[in-house]
């Protein structure tokens, strides 16, 4: 089946929900069972991997309705739900280290995956190396006899670099590593994170999957080698989802290919227009043909969303809030993949350790929401003019 049909189907089960279309919420806890035989033969069940309702934080319909339809898209053998990206991530790495081991994370990673690694894997006795997220298969002069996992995101999702997956994972690999991959931007519709080395797919759920800017979901899909121990973790660290937020998911999931074919068409709309502005520096979007990533972007995924970022010529920081404070359509606000537009200001330089960013040029993240572009650009328009006047 095509991923537009999967997207529909994948996950559904309604012969055993009385012929309800999407699984419905089970607020389950305590599982009752009529006799001893039947609960051992549960558990039993579990240990072997089975989707058993034992116990509502290992699992109910629900639960398995999302995860089921995710792994399909992502091409991987099982998903994990979280209750954020974050968690999703700090526990996919969690899973694969301990005290005493290395791990490399791209330079570009999402920064609270970044704090993560600083705080809680070192207080741990983990150790973090960045690396600048073009190096490629480069990437195996940092690898050390005590590195257990590469930790990607392609493109970073602020500065948009594109990194070579295959290469990296093919570094990885010869050395024992574990790939992981934060694959929030393109989502599993397009980009296939096993197809190019990964063992490990890692979501926001939070954004695409869910798309309305209202609930709060990670996922984590691994290769059937890497299952167990993830699930393991995830199980003795108590880690689930509410049913709710897990029900709304599995709604929102149902809509990702349209949604996320308009987003695509909106951006770059949007960014093309962008690259048109005297006042902007450079637009920073993979599928345009400039950016110094498109060929790899060309190459290895099969659309793109609606997050970029544009660089404005050198700027006051008064000149920026007249720009954004005033934008009609664009909301401020630290999240993305909802239907709505959104701005920030980020900087880069902050926070890069291992390459060095320029903010001479300012950054402005754009998410392109399902809003008409022509008001889009009228707005950013507007808020071009408010700009020039104090730059």
């Amino acid at each position: 089946m095509k991923d537009e049909t999967k997207i529909v189907v994948a996950g559904r089960s309604p012969e055993t929900n009385f012929g309800i279309v999407n699984a419905p919420v089970y607020h389950a806890s305590t599982v009752l069972y009529s006799s001893l035989s039947e609960l051992q033969k549960a558990h039993k069940d579990r240990a072997e991997g089975k989707q058993v309702v034992t116990y509502g934080r290992m699992g109910t319909p629900t639960t398995w309705s999302l995860e089921n339809a995710v792994a399909e898209l992502e091409g991987g053998y099982r998903t994990q739900v979280f209750p954020s990206g974050l968690a999703a991530c700090a526990h996919a790495i969690q899973t694969f280290v301990q005290a005493g081991d290395h791990i490399l994370v791209t330079d570009s990673v999402y920064n609270p995956t970044r704090q993560y690694c600083d705080h809680m894997l070192k207080k741990f006795g983990v150790e973090t190396t960045y690396y600048d997220p073009l190096i490629g298969s480069s990437i195996s002069e940092l690898i050390q006899p005590n590195t257990k996992v590469v930790f990607t995101e392609s493109p970073g999702s602020q500065t948009f670099e594109m990194q070579d997956i295959p290469a990296i994972a093919e570094a990885a690999h010869k050395a024992g590593a574990v790939v992981l991959m934060d694959n929030t931007w393109a989502s599993p519709l397009y980009y296939k994170p096993f197809e190019h080395g990964v063992d490990v797919s890692i979501q926001a759920g939070t954004k695409y999957i869910v798309g309305h800017s209202d609930v709060m979901i990670g996922t984590v899909t691994t290769t059937k080698e890497h299952w167990p121990a993830l699930q393991a973790c995830a199980n003795i660290m108590g880690q689930t989802a509410g049913p709710d937020d897990v029900y709304l998911a599995q709604r929102g999931l149902r809509t990702l290919s349209v949604r996320l074919k308009q987003h695509m068409e909106n951006a770059i709309k949007v960014a093309e227009w962008l690259k048109g502005r005297p006042e902007v520096h450079s637009v920073l979007h993979p599928a345009l043909e400039d950016h110094p990533g498109h060929d790899l972007w060309k190459r290895d995924f099969l659309g793109a969303s609606g997050l970029f970022s544009f660089r404005l010529n050198a700027c006051s920081r008064d000149a920026i809030a007249a720009f954004m404070d005033d934008l009609e359509l664009f909301g401020m606000g630290y999240s993305w993949g909802g239907y709505e537009s959104l701005i920030i200001y980020a900087d880069p330089s902050s926070y890069r350790t291992a390459t060095k960013w320029d903010n001479t040029n300012p950054l402005l993240r754009l998410h392109i929401g399902l809003e008409d572009t022509d008001d889009l650009i009228a707005d950013l328009s507007a808020g071009f003019e408010r700009l020039n006047k104090l730059k």
